[in-house]
């Protein structure tokens, strides 16, 4: 993985990012494939402070645990 690809856990509010890779097993990754974090997609951070992670995906807002993000890896754009 490139230095610039980093968990999604640690992106900041109002920022835009694609999904790189999925890290985790197979139950997890079905999961957050299910809820639209398939590599190449982008992804808007809403919310990033306390308690679960808010992002906006295809035009859906879902809030993911930080367990869940740390294991999603994206690359910031803009």
């Amino acid at each position: 993985m490139s230095d610039d690809v980093v968990p999604l856990s640690t992106m900041p509010e109002n920022s835009k990012c694609v999904v790189e890779e999925l890290s985790a097993g197979v139950g997890l990754t079905r999961r957050l494939m299910e809820m639209g974090m398939v590599p190449g997609t982008e992804v808007e951070v809403v919310r990033n402070n306390l308690g679960p992670i808010i992002v906006r995906v295809r035009g859906i807002t879902i809030a993911i645990g930080r367990g869940m993000a740390h294991h999603i890896f994206v690359k910031k754009i803009e």
